[in-house]
């Protein structure tokens, strides 16, 4: 998890929460429940081309290394729960 200040946070919060509002309607009007993976992957990667400082080695590898950082860290605080919760409902597979 990205522990940045809560000044930060503030200043950031209103936009991260107008672009998950519009990925959200979005999504609903293209119907279907996982419509909001292409919308969240575009967005996600037009915000890393924004952001990313130049285009070399060290720049590329660093915005790949925060990805795989968000979706391990993602799997561990929202999917590891849930499969356990799942475990727990319909039994191990082991």
């Amino acid at each position: 998890m990205p522990y940045i200040s809560g000044g930060a946070r503030e200043e950031l919060d209103p936009f991260i929460d107008d672009l998950a509002d519009r990925i959200v309607r979005l999504a609903r009007e293209e119907g279907g429940d996982a419509a909001f993976a292409g919308f969240l992957n575009y967005s996600c990667t037009k915000l890393a081309l924004k952001v990313m400082p130049v285009r070399r080695y060290w720049s590329i590898a660093t915005v790949i290394g925060v990805f795989r950082n968000v979706a391990d860290e993602f799997y561990r605080r929202v999917g590891a729960p849930y499969e356990d919760e799942k475990r727990a409902e319909h039994g191990d597979v082991y």
